[in-house]
C-alpha cells in the first residue's frame, strides 16, 4: 500500500514538473516571438535600433500583431511627448532665461502641446478602426497618419526655434536631446502606421 501511494505520488510529481516546464517554455516564447516580429517590422523604420529598444518591453502584448505594434509605438511617442512637454514647462519657470530662450521655448510648448493632442487623439483612432478593410477603417487610418505626420512637424518646429550659434547653451542642448528623440521614435511610428496601412 505505501509502496503503491509513492509510486502514485511521484508520477502527480512528475506530470506537476512537466506541466510547470512546458508553461515556463511556452511564456518564455511568448517575449521571443514579439521580439522577432519586433524586430522585423522596424527593419523599415528610419532609427530601427531605437525602434527595436523603445518597443521590446511591449513584446509579450504585442506578439505578432501589427495593430498591436502601432499602438505600442503611438503610446511610446505620447510618452516621450508628454515627458517633453512637462520638462518644457519647468525650464520655462527658470529664472535668468535670455529673452529669445523664453520666446522659443513658449513657441516649443505651445506645438508640443498640440504635438501630444495629435498623437493621443492617433492612438484614440487606431481604437476606432473595426476590422481590417472594413468600411471606415482607410478613412480612420488616414486620419492617424494625418496625426501623426503633424506631430512629426510639431517636433521639428520646436527645433528650429533654436536654430543660430546664439542659442547655444543648456536649454538649447537639453531642448534638442529631448525633442529628437521624440521626432525619432515619432518617425518611427509613422513608419509602422504606413506598413501596417500597406498590409490592406
Amino acid at each position: 500500500m505505501a509502496r503503491a501511494t509513492l509510486v502514485i505520488s511521484l508520477a502527480i510529481l512528475s506530470l506537476l514538473y512537466v506541466f510547470s516546464h512546458h508553461n515556463a517554455a511556452a511564456a518564455a516564447a511568448v517575449p521571443s516571438i514579439g521580439n522577432s516580429f519586433i524586430r522585423a517590422s522596424c527593419g523599415t523604420t528610419t532609427y530601427p535600433n531605437l525602434c527595436i529598444s523603445s518597443l521590446s518591453a511591449y513584446a509579450s502584448t504585442i506578439r505578432k500583431s501589427p495593430r498591436q505594434l502601432v499602438t505600442a509605438a503611438l503610446s511610446v511617442c505620447v510618452d516621450r511627448a508628454e515627458s517633453s512637454k512637462q520638462h518644457i514647462q519647468k525650464l520655462i519657470k527658470f529664472n535668468g532665461l535670455k529673452r529669445r530662450e523664453y520666446a522659443a521655448l513658449k513657441d516649443c510648448l505651445e506645438v508640443i502641446t498640440e504635438g501630444v493632442d495629435r498623437l493621443s487623439k492617433s492612438a484614440q483612432e487606431l481604437k476606432k478602426m473595426g476590422r481590417a478593410g472594413g468600411p471606415e477603417y482607410f478613412w480612420h487610418m488616414s486620419n492617424l497618419q494625418t496625426w501623426v505626420s503633424a506631430a512629426l512637424t510639431d517636433d521639428n518646429t520646436c527645433m528650429d526655434g533654436f536654430a543660430g550659434r546664439a542659442m547655444d547653451g543648456r536649454v538649447k542642448t537639453s531642448i534638442r536631446a529631448r525633442m529628437t528623440n521624440v521626432a525619432q521614435v515619432t518617425s518611427n511610428a509613422l513608419a509602422l502606421c504606413n506598413q501596417f496601412a500597406g498590409k490592406f
